[in-house]
């Protein structure tokens, strides 16, 4: 039951993103590679951020603001956002099925949801029922939304590739990694303080952003065009 519950909320997203892809479905096996090769940069995930993790507590007092700052935006969301990247990028860029903008966020979700169901198995298996509604109304949710961002990015990226302009391409690919890795930085570090400020702020900010990320996929999906 709680394994069903820890799997159930990727799917539901994924089939969400997917339907909104009204133009030309992607190869199964290509979302299949990319959701598993998601999934395993878990482990990448968890090496750098525990090793990482030893080196900064050596030379910053633990829950210091520098500590945090670097724990949350370095350690875990430009690890795990920039695993996903990697994955995506190599997987796909040059893959002849990414032909359309809204292919790269199918991509970027796919990427990232691989990695949040692996993510919240392990935290339900070690946690309660409680936990795993908690996570699926937050955390996969979040992951979604940060690949959403990610993907949006790099279709913008993939068409100015293909219009020739590297500057634009560039700029891109750049927004496709910072922008997820400063909003799941930001998601992490709203949670790091036992502070009743930061709490309404964190639902603040999950309000807003799941706002804009319903609109952003509307929009990318409305707006899909061949690249």
């Amino acid at each position: 039951m709680l394994i069903l519950l820890a799997v159930l909320p990727g799917i539901v997203l994924f089939y969400i993103v997917w339907k909104h892809d009204k133009i030309e479905k992607e190869p199964g096996s290509l979302l299949l590679r990319l959701f598993i090769l998601g999934a395993l940069t878990t482990i990448s995930a968890m090496l750098i951020g525990t090793l990482g993790g030893y080196f900064v507590k050596d030379l910053f007092e633990e829950n210091s603001l520098i500590y945090l700052i670097i724990d949350n935006f370095l350690l875990t969301a430009l690890v795990e956002e920039g695993g996903k990247y990697v994955v995506m990028k190599k997987t796909t860029w040059r893959h002849p099925a990414f032909n359309y903008t809204f292919d790269a966020v199918l991509y970027a979700v796919t990427a990232s949801l691989g990695f949040a169901v692996v993510e919240n198995i392990f935290y339900v298996i070690d946690g309660d029922v409680s936990t795993a509604l908690m996570r699926a109304v937050l955390s996969v949710p979040g992951h979604a939304i940060d690949g959403l961002f990610m993907g949006y990015y790099y279709g913008m990226a993939k068409a100015a590739a293909s219009d020739g302009d590297a500057r634009a391409m560039k700029a891109g690919l750049k927004k496709a990694l910072w922008v997820p890795v400063l909003l799941h930085g930001f998601y992490d570090f709203c949670l790091s303080f036992e502070s009743e400020i930061f709490t309404i702020v964190f639902f603040a900010f999950e309000l807003v952003i799941t706002v804009i990320a319903i609109k952003r996929l509307k929009t990318a999906s409305r707006t899909d065009t061949p690249v």
